[in-house]
C-alpha cells in the first residue's frame, strides 16, 4: 500500500463567466433608435429616388445641405443642453439679433474679418444672459427662454425697422454660399467638423461624462463635486456662440438681414435634437443620433421642396414628427409595462 499523498485536485472552473461588456446582438444593434433612424433615412432617400427625377443629381443634393446646416449646428450644443435637463427656445432670436449685430458693425466701418467675431460675441452674450437668470435665480430655463427669444428678437425688430441690412462683404458670400473644390458647400464641412468635435466631446471626455451625470442626476452630480451651474452656464453660453455662427453664415448666404430672419427655427433645431434620440427628460443621447436626424430631416423636406410642396405643409410635417417622436417611446415604455 502506497503511502503517498494523493494529488489535489485542480478547482473547478466557473460555469459562468461575466464579460466586461456584452456581446454583440444584431437585436440588440436593431432596437437601437439610431439603428431606426438609419432604416428611416435609407426609405426617405429611395423614396425621393424613385419618386423625384432628379433627386439623385449630385449638385441638387450637394445644395440640399444649404436648407439644413446653418439649423444643424445650433442643434449641437442645443443636444448638450436637453441632455442636461435644460432647453433653449431663444435661439432664432439670438440668430437675429447677432446678424443685427453684424448689420450695425459692417455699417459703423468694422474690418470685415471682425464681423464674425461680433456674431460669436452677440450670441455667447445673450446665452450668458440666459444662463445667469437660470442658474443664479433657479428660474425655468423653457421660461426664461420663451421670454429671451420675445426680447431678442424684439431688439432686433426696433433696431432694424422697416429696413433691412445688405451689402456685406465678398468674404461672408464666400463662407455661406461658397464650396469647397467647386462642388462640396462650406457650410455642410463646417457642419461636419464640428459635429466630429462636439462628439468627441461628449462621448470621449470626463466634460462628457458630466454632462450625462446632470442630466441623469442633477442633485447627485452636485454631492459628487461636479460644478452644475457652471456647466449649464457654459452650455447655454456654447448654444448661443453657435446660434452668433449660424446667423454669420445664414446673413453671407442670403446676403441681408431682415426682421423675419429664422423666424420659428427654435421648433425645427429642437425636433432635430428630439428625433435623434435625446431624451427630453435628460440623461440620454448621441450626437451621432442628432446628425441622423439632420439628414433624415433634410432629405424629407428637399424632397418635398422638389415636388414643389409649400412650405407650410413642411412646417405640419416637422410638428408630426416632433409629437411622433416624444409620443412614441413613452406609448412603447407603457405597452411594455402593461404586459
Amino acid at each position: 500500500m502506497s503511502n503517498s499523498a494523493e494529488a489535489p485536485e485542480k478547482p473547478s472552473s466557473s460555469r459562468y463567466i461575466i464579460a466586461d461588456r456584452p456581446g454583440f446582438r444584431l437585436g440588440a444593434l436593431l432596437g437601437r433608435w439610431e439603428s431606426l433612424l438609419a432604416l428611416l433615412l435609407v426609405a426617405a432617400f429611395a423614396a425621393n429616388a424613385i419618386l423625384l427625377p432628379h433627386f439623385l443629381d449630385l449638385y441638387n443634393l450637394a445644395d440640399g445641405t444649404f436648407n439644413f446646416s446653418e439649423k444643424a449646428l445650433i442643434a449641437l450644443p442645443m443636444a448638450l443642453l436637453i441632455i442636461c435637463r435644460e432647453i433653449d427656445i431663444s435661439v432664432s432670436g439670438i440668430l437675429a439679433l447677432s446678424s443685427v449685430a453684424i448689420g450695425l458693425a459692417h455699417t459703423n466701418g468694422v474690418a470685415p474679418e471682425l464681423l464674425l467675431p461680433v456674431a460669436l460675441a452677440t450670441g455667447a452674450a445673450c446665452g450668458w444672459l440666459n444662463g445667469i437668470m437660470i442658474t443664479r435665480y433657479r428660474l425655468p430655463s423653457i421660461v426664461v427662454t420663451i421670454g429671451t427669444v420675445s426680447l431678442f428678437r424684439g431688439l432686433a425688430s426696433v433696431v432694424l425697422g422697416d429696413k433691412a441690412f445688405t451689402g456685406y462683404p465678398q468674404v461672408m458670400a464666400d463662407w455661406g454660399q461658397g464650396y469647397f473644390f467647386g462642388f462640396i458647400p462650406r457650410e455642410f464641412v463646417i457642419l461636419l467638423l464640428f459635429a466630429g468635435l462636439f462628439a468627441f466631446v461628449l462621448h470621449a471626455t470626463t466634460w462628457g461624462r458630466r454632462i450625462y451625470a446632470i442630466g441623469n442626476n442633477p442633485v447627485a452630480a452636485r454631492f459628487s463635486g461636479i460644478a452644475v451651474d457652471r456647466y449649464r452656464l457654459v452650455l447655454f453660453m456654447l448654444t448661443g456662440a453657435m446660434a452668433g455662427l449660424a446667423a454669420y453664415l445664414l446673413t453671407g448666404r442670403i446676403g441681408s438681414t431682415r426682421p423675419n430672419i429664422a423666424m420659428g427655427w427654435e421648433l425645427e433645431v429642437i425636433t432635430m435634437v428630439i428625433l435623434g434620440g435625446v431624451s427630453i427628460a435628460g440623461g440620454a443621447g448621441t450626437i451621432g443620433g442628432v446628425m441622423l436626424a439632420v439628414l433624415t430631416l433634410g432629405t424629407v423636406t428637399y424632397g418635398l421642396s422638389l415636388a414643389n410642396v409649400p412650405g407650410i405643409y413642411m412646417t405640419i410635417v416637422v410638428g408630426i414628427l416632433l409629437l411622433a417622436t416624444i409620443a412614441l417611446p413613452r406609448l412603447l415604455r407603457g405597452r411594455k409595462t402593461a404586459k
